[in-house]
């Protein structure tokens, strides 16, 4: 059975919508890639056993299986019902918690950062149409990882952020040369607050509406650069440019390696 959810919101016209089937055992890999592809969403979650303790979890965009993906997640976790799971990915181990209210908090796997190396940060820009004047200098371009790779560039006004008109064969080419999942697109509102933006023409999306693996990758991004405190919440919001309004909440706990991300899921009727 397929079950469809909204992911970081409490709106079902909101947040990003994600196909859930929770027995995929069945299920080939040409099968599943047929099923996210025709339910059209930026990604489907597909549990296809048991892993231990755990639940053997597999994510597929239209065109693509992605080792990671934080809102699937969060829609698999909360049609599972509340208490504690984990989820067995091709990224690695991921406890996901889930609360009476519907709101589910995943631990990613530890998180990485590392260079953007300036031919492809030129690219990028390029491919954007972003003047290099327009990027924050005080949140430098990196390649942040999380269960899944993705460039990191902040800029400095909402409105250079809400100016998104990008070269979509582009962009998807570089991706695949590059393996990465989506472009981390920041504007920073405040000391917690950060203004989003995910496209993901690798997976056949324009642009993710809610990116919670991206999420996970942006607070390691941050912490591993100093930009706010070992011991930190921050609040994102996507999806407002796209009509389809996400609230994220990302959790730096000191002492652990891995990333919180915390949202509410909706079933989708």
């Amino acid at each position: 059975m397929i079950e469809r959810y909204a992911a970081f919101t409490g709106d079902p016209a909101g947040g990003n919508p994600a196909g859930v089937i929770r027995d995929a055992s069945a299920l080939d890999d040409a099968e599943m890639l047929k099923i996210a592809a025709d339910l059209g969403y930026s990604e489907s979650a597909f549990v296809t056993g048991r892993d231990g303790d755990g639940y053997r979890v597999r994510y597929f965009s239209p065109l693509a299986e992605v080792p990671f993906c934080g809102h699937a997640t969060v829609a698999t976790a909360v049609a599972l019902g509340p208490g504690e799971h984990l989820f067995v990915t091709n990224a690695g181990a991921v406890p996901v918690t889930v609360d009476s209210t519907g709101t589910a908090t995943l631990t990613s796997v530890p998180p990485t950062v590392a260079p953007l190396a300036d031919a492809d940060l030129a690219a990028l820009l390029h491919i954007l149409d972003w003047p290099a004047a327009d990027l924050d200098a005080a949140l430098p371009p990196r390649v942040a990882y999380a269960g899944a790779h993705h460039p990191v560039l902040a800029v400095t006004t909402r409105e250079r952020l809400a100016d998104l008109n990008y070269d979509m064969p582009a962009l998807k080419a570089l991706m695949l040369e590059r393996g990465w999942t989506t472009i981390q697109l920041v504007f920073r509102d405040g000391p917690s607050t950060f203004d989003v933006r995910n496209p993901f023409p690798v997976g056949g999306v324009y642009e993710d509406p809610a990116t919670g693996a991206a999420a996970a990758a942006l607070g390691g991004y941050l912490r591993e650069l100093g930009l706010v405190g070992d011991d930190a919440t921050l609040h994102l919001r996507q999806g407002d440019d796209l009509g389809r309004p996400s609230r994220i909440t990302v959790r730096l706990v000191p002492g652990e390696p891995g990333v919180r991300v915390s949202g509410r899921a909706v079933p989708i009727t």
